[in-house]
């Protein structure tokens, strides 16, 4: 009698949809949804499928939601999954002007499938992080907290996440005020302080609070009255 292969229990998801035939097996993941300015980007990502049963190489066995990793660790296994020539992966951005204009929720589903449709071989399935992605170009599995549980979509969620903070360390050279290097566009009290000293700059969020205007009924309706 053959003993049952062990599946690595982080590519269980991927190794049931090999299992039916489906492959290539893209993950895919976001970073800078909350963040009071600059871009969101997403990250697609395809493993090799050897992997499903072999499990990670031990350089990328940390391999795991990004905010659960320290930066150190991220630029690390960043460099690991870049250089790596089985591994292939792209990233979606999309700048502020575009968030402003058609929401983040909206803007966060575009960086996601531009990393899609980036990748050099076209994915036939993807995991996403999350809830369901309605606009994804692909047929997809929603996974919540997938970053966690899925390597595919952990390694999207470290390209991620070390793409855009290198991103916000670069615009920390253009507006050095706010501290962008330190808090990543985040609204923490050394950023929002920085907004009331010096008022937004060309990478905030014009709708998100505070940059947006706070408009209350009594507040519309003295604007009504002294139209008048």
């Amino acid at each position: 009698m053959a003993t049952p292969v062990k599946i690595p229990r982080r590519f269980r998801f991927e190794h049931e949809l090999f299992a039916q035939g489906i492959s290539p097996i893209a993950g895919v993941d976001e970073a800078g949804r909350g963040p009071l300015a600059g871009p969101v980007v997403a990250g697609a990502v395809i493993l090799p499928e050897a992997w499903y049963w072999s499990g990670m190489p031990n350089k990328l066995k940390k391999v795991n939601d990004s905010k659960q990793l320290t930066p150190e660790e991220r630029e690390e296994l960043f460099a690991q999954l870049t250089q790596n020539p089985l591994v292939l992966f792209s990233t979606g951005i999309v700048d502020v002007q575009v968030i402003d204009q058609i929401n983040i929720l909206q803007a966060t589903h575009r960086a996601m499938n531009l990393a899609l449709s980036g990748l050099s071989v076209s994915p036939v399935h993807v995991l996403v992080d999350g809830l369901e992605v309605k606009s994804l170009s692909k047929p997809q599995t929603a996974l919540v907290q997938g970053d966690g549980r899925s390597y595919s979509i952990g390694a999207a969620s470290i390209i991620a996440k070390v793409t855009r903070d290198r991103l916000m360390r670069q615009f920390h050279d253009l507006y050095p005020h706010y501290g962008f290097h330190e808090h990543k566009g985040y609204g923490t009290p050394e950023h929002l302080l920085a907004i009331k000293t010096h008022g937004p700059c060309a990478i905030h969020r014009m709708t998100f609070a505070p940059m947006r205007p706070v408009q209350t009924e009594f507040g519309d309706m003295l604007h009504v009255i002294e139209q008048h």
